[in-house]
């Protein structure tokens, strides 16, 4: 939102009150609300005034957003920000991006570590495709549903979850929706870094190469939804291209029927399921922004369109992809081809990759070409993410989304540079934790629309998606979520550092069924705590 002179701020958020105050009762003197309107206002008016007035009156406020202006003007970075999206301004990309948008955001080499923990838990080559199938397709199910909300609202992803957990408890999956993206995004860095490592002969540091890559990312997150949607459109082809080489060139010493790890049926299983959970945690760790990215398709856009588009475009490349990480990873570790094992030992899945790639000379070039493949993922995450902190409240909304995007960014760098030499126990421990709570997430909005919204025809009154005396209280959500993770994730959690007493019961190292109880456990109690909500305070 550009600024206006520090001189007129009192008088323009006078004017901003006044014609809320018109605007906000018809000739009865009764408040004008409409339910499910699409066209009208998009944000309050006395918001924008308070907004205004926070960006006018504070000093680095004001130099930040007269910043914004120029740079929207000189560059044409989208200055929007968490504003909801009329039917009249919506300015939709190509239907097709919507299946196309996730080949570049999932097409990459950050996935390829995903698919690698298979044949370290000691799963067989069948066993890990299974688990990545099976997991990946219920994952991307999640994401595909929450992303047909953004048409129908024209709302960022975590501005419709408002609908279900209120004004305040939004706030708590706009921390979560961070965490997550940052997590994803550390992988990312980490993996890239070893790799540009890896092509300097391990002469560079990998901190050089996670701080090379988190700075492009970021630079073009800054210009917003219409670039994103350009870049994404094509990113992914020459990733596809390069990670079919490789494993054209892995294939030779990949053992299909090299055997597991010697375990119990019971053990087995267990390994099974918690892999399975991170292919999961993996596919549906999208479900809290993929309406960020269909906020501009129009109202009437049919929502089964998105949904099989969505599932389709989230399933496929990573299933490709974490594939092709399970058969390089079987190559190295379960049948041990000793150079691919010996370039694991020592230099990470970044070495493993520079031995793959031959000869030499073209194993740089892929690498190098690679290295920017992430670059598709991490910067909808930094978009996503500064959207997020945005909605965290008014004094987070004066600051322009750059700003917040430079943090996320500069966080992740951080982040990717401590944990640079331990990047399988990052993914293991901290993918699979995103299910427990994008499950719950997922079943909450699922319910309030198609139930609680849809059945009773009361729908969405978009006027007030940033009031927050006009939406649900929240609890309901709030509890469902917390009594799921507690409950159902934490019980049934399988990690190195943590296993439940129901994740115990699945061998020594326990199977991790911690998705599937927190799932259980949201539906069990956001039916009836919503009902009763609604019931006593009529929102």
């Amino acid at each position: 939102m550009a600024s206006i002179e520090p001189s007129s701020a009192s008088s323009e958020a006078a004017k901003d009150i006044d014609i809320e105050k018109r605007a906000s009762f018809n000739e009865t003197g009764e408040t004008d609300i409409r339910h499910g309107s699409i066209h009208g206002s998009v944000t309050p008016v006395y918001e924008i005034a308070r907004t205004r007035h926070l960006q006018n009156n504070f000093a680095p406020l004001r130099f930040l957003n007269k910043g914004e202006a120029w740079l929207d003007a000189k560059l044409g970075i989208e200055t929007q920000g968490i504003d909801r999206i009329p039917e009249d301004e919506k300015q939709p990309p190509s239907t097709l991006n919507i299946f196309l948008l996730w080949w570049s955001m999932t097409c990459h080499v950050g996935t390829l570590p995903l698919g690698v923990l298979g044949p370290e838990f000691g799963l067989t080559l069948g066993q890990s495709v299974a688990a990545i199938v099976v997991g990946t397709i219920l994952g991307a199910m999640c994401t595909a549903y929450t992303g047909t909300l953004g048409p129908k609202t024209g709302l960022r992803q975590i501005a419709v979850s408002r609908y279900s957990f209120g004004f305040w408890g939004a706030k708590l999956c706009s921390v979560l929706n961070v965490v997550v993206g940052g997590g994803f995004a550390v992988v990312n860095v980490v993996i890239t870094g070893q790799m540009l490592s890896a092509v300097s002969d391990y002469n560079m540091s990998i901190a050089v190469g996670c701080v090379i890559v988190a700075v492009i990312s970021y630079v073009i997150s800054v210009f917003g939804f219409a670039i994103i949607h350009t870049v994404e459109k094509y990113l992914w082809i020459v990733s596809v291209i390069l990670l079919a080489v490789l494993i054209g060139q892995a294939a030779p010493h990949v053992g299909p029927n090299a055997p597991g790890f010697p375990a119990s049926n019971l053990a087995i299983a267990g390994s099974w399921l918690s892999f399975m959970s991170i292919c999961f945690s993996s596919s549906s760790g999208w479900c809290s922004i993929a309406a960020d990215y269909y906020c501009n398709y129009p109202a009437t856009t049919k929502s089964s369109k998105v949904y099989f588009l969505t599932l389709a475009g989230v399933t496929i490349p990573t299933v490709f992809v974490t594939v092709i990480g399970a058969c390089i990873g079987n190559a190295a570790i379960l049948n041990a081809y000793p150079p691919y094992a010996a370039s694991y030992e020592d230099h990470g899945l970044g070495g493993l990759l520079r031995d793959i790639y031959h000869p030499l000379g073209w194993s740089k070039f892929a690498l190098v070409i690679l290295t920017f493949s992430v670059i598709g993922n991490n910067i909808a995450i930094n978009y996503s993410s500064g959207l997020s902190i945005q909605l965290l409240g008014h004094y987070f909304h004066a600051v322009p989304r750059f700003i917040w995007s430079f943090l996320v960014a500069l966080v992740v760098a951080l982040l990717a540079i401590i944990g640079k030499d331990h990047l399988s126990t990052i993914v293991s421990d901290f993918v699979s934790l995103l299910g427990y709570w994008t499950i719950s997430f997922t079943f909450i909005l699922l319910i309030e629309d198609q139930f609680f919204r849809k059945r009773s025809g009361e729908g969405y009154n978009l006027e007030v998606w940033d009031t927050p005396s006009k939406l649900p209280l929240g609890a309901a959500a709030v509890f469902s979520l917390l009594a799921g993770y507690l409950a159902g994730g934490v019980p049934g959690m399988a990690q190195v550092w943590y296993v439940g007493p129901i994740a115990k019961k699945f061998g020594p190292y326990g199977g991790d069924v911690g998705i599937y109880m927190s799932g259980a456990i949201t539906l069990l109690c956001y039916f009836p705590l919503r009902y009763y909500e609604r019931k006593k305070t009529g929102r």
